[in-house]
């Protein structure tokens, strides 16, 4: 009787070490879980803001080609407004005349309207007005005047 007293002592202890030893390894396995939860969290973080930070390069080079494309527009425009200018080439004396004295007229207009706006315009309206007029009346003096320079004999 004593044998089989320490047969089901052995297999009773055996079965308890074998539970604690399961509910240990479920206990371990959460934790590991969670870690692993936690670091794919992490990682998908990461990837998160790598495809925000792709998005956002992409945008701005987006952005930047716009502007280059704008940019080149406008230069392409004005290099076309040039040379169509410049192909008119001489008419009778008083078409020439006429054709000189269309931008110092222009100008003078354009600087009075700048003028007169300013004088006009109430306190918050007038620096988004002279801004533009200015831009505008400086562009046009500058444009208009800079163009009849001495030509240098430089290529077209």
């Amino acid at each position: 009787m004593g044998d089989i007293v320490g047969l089901t002592a052995s297999a009773a202890g055996g079965g308890l070490f074998g539970l604690f030893g399961t509910a240990l390894g479920r206990v371990a396995g959460y934790f590991e879980r969670r870690q692993t939860m936690a670091h794919e969290v992490q990682r998908w973080g990461h990837e998160v803001q790598l495809i925000e930070l792709q998005a956002a390069a992409a945008k701005a080079e987006t952005e930047a080609e716009l502007a280059l494309t704008d940019v080149t527009g406008s230069w392409d425009g004005l290099r076309a407004s040039m040379e169509a200018e410049a192909a008119i080439g001489t008419s009778y004396r008083w078409v020439d005349a006429v054709r000189g004295l269309t931008r110092p007229v222009l100008t003078l207009l354009l600087w009075s309207i700048a003028c007169i706006i300013w004088i006009g315009a109430d306190a918050a309206g007038q620096s988004s007005i002279i801004e533009t007029a200015t831009f505008a009346a400086t562009a046009a003096t500058l444009w208009w005047f800079g163009d009849r320079g001495p030509k240098t004999g430089l290529p077209n």
